[in-house]
């Protein structure tokens, strides 16, 4: 569009050939940016561009993250019925009292983000529950002062509700969540990470009453142990992803239920758990077959058993992380890199602190045609030659790795100083 359109002359030209339903229709695939520029640029704009139909899907964190709870008061009285989208994440000055007035006009919000809005406390679910029984997804991550009375209210008042996000909300316990699980039984996505106080009962009523979960996270739960997972691996059946990181207690018996109960199983995160073994992942392998993705950073006692198994059963592996389990050898490297998920699946491999990985690995690993990534921070054996032959095969690959600073041989008659290759550049 030239300069000159927008002149007071043509602009009446332009908005008699366009009919207003076709420009709203343009206006709608705008982002907010752009519909505020717009509605800078005449009156009959101005109306077009901050109607109420152009406004059902708003994002702020892009745009402007210090606004204030006014803000979020007159966006929710312009856009009324019509938002069904809105993230607030990281607006940290908006609290209760925004959020009342954008409750009682936003009606229809079907998906809401107040991720990090520290101010938020469970009068902000009371007025949810109260005015929008459309919701669907819901993220409260890090909004700390929420407890047990913010499911409740969720519970009573939003029965839709299909995702919630409370990780690091460390005052829920089991209450609230069996209060939230019996009246939100199509819940699909729940995320407690950081909800230190669950233990086992709180898992027993998750899988009681969610049969439609799809991903849970649990991470750093470190209270629960096998059974309460036993239980939502029984209950659970449509299990896609599934985040255990850091809970220590977890033994085979976990890998052994998920593949007995889990076929559908894409994402397991199990790192740091300690007390698993090859046994373990030999079942889950055998069993799970749409595995993509792993973390099994630190799983300690793991060898190239569990590599072989992987190679074999799960040809849709993308990423897979073994950061720090040192019994992992070239030959287990060998085994995945000649499995089937090898050459057009893996995007990447983490061994990083793996000690007995040399460059022979990166020779079994140079076939693997859609490998993005490699980290390889302390793996001692690891040279820049071998990682330079790995990129004459695969140029584009992000390879990450750190060489520390070579303390050169004595001198033949031994009287000069040795200096660590850092003090010589130095």
């Amino acid at each position: 569009m030239s300069h000159t359109m927008f002149s007071n002359n043509d602009e009446a030209v332009i908005n008699k050939k366009l009919p207003k339903e076709l420009l709203l229709r343009i206006f709608s695939f705008l982002d907010v940016v752009t519909l505020c520029r717009c509605a800078q640029v005449s009156r009959s704009w101005n109306v077009l561009a901050l109607d109420g139909s152009n406004w059902q899907r708003i994002d702020l964190f892009d745009f402007q993250r210090d606004i204030e709870g006014r803000v979020v008061e007159n966006i929710s009285k312009r856009c009324g019925g019509f938002l069904r989208k809105l993230s607030l994440r990281g607006c940290l000055g908006v609290g209760d009292s925004a959020l009342r007035t954008f409750a009682q006009n936003c009606r229809n919000i079907e998906l809401l983000s107040l991720n990090g809005c520290t101010k938020i406390t469970d009068s902000t679910c009371n007025s949810l529950s109260k005015f929008c029984p459309k919701l669907k997804h819901l993220d409260l991550a890090s909004c700390t002062s929420i407890t047990n009375l913010s499911l409740k209210a969720l519970s009573e008042g939003c029965p839709l509700l299909e995702q919630l996000n409370i990780s690091w909300c460390d005052q829920v316990t089991k209450d609230g969540i069996q209060a939230l699980v019996r009246c939100c039984p199509g819940l699909k996505g729940l995320f407690l990470k950081g909800c230190t106080q669950l233990e086992d009962e709180a898992l027993q009523h998750i899988g009681a009453h969610c049969p439609e979960l799809v991903s849970l996270n649990l991470q750093t739960c470190s209270q629960i142990t096998d059974e309460g997972l036993i239980t939502i691996c029984r209950g659970c059946h449509r299990l896609q992803s599934l985040c255990v990181s850091g809970c220590a207690n977890i033994t085979d018996a976990i890998l052994n239920a998920l593949g007995q109960n889990c076929p559908r199983l894409r994402i397991l995160e199990v790192a740091r758990c300690s007390q698993l073994t090859d046994v373990g992942f030999t079942s889950l392998a055998r069993n799970c077959h749409e595995l993509e993705k792993m973390d099994l950073e630190e799983c300690v006692q793991i060898t190239d058993g569990t590599l072989i198994q992987l190679s074999i059963h799960c040809p849709r592996l993308q990423v897979l992380s073994l950061s720090h389990c040192e019994l992992i050898t070239d030959d287990g490297i060998r085994q995945l890199g000649s499995g089937p998920c090898a050459h057009d699946r893996l995007e990447v491999i983490e061994l990083d602190n793996c000690p007995l990985i040399t460059d022979a690995s990166l020779e079994h690993l140079k076939t693997c045609h859609s490998l993005d990534r490699i980290e390889l921070y302390d793996c001692q054996q690891i040279t820049r030659a071998g990682i330079k032959r790995l990129r004459t095969h695969l140029p584009n690959i992000k390879v990450h790795a750190y060489f520390a600073p070579v303390t050169p041989p004595p001198s033949v008659g031994g009287s000069r100083q040795r200096f660590c290759r850092c003090c010589i550049l130095l």
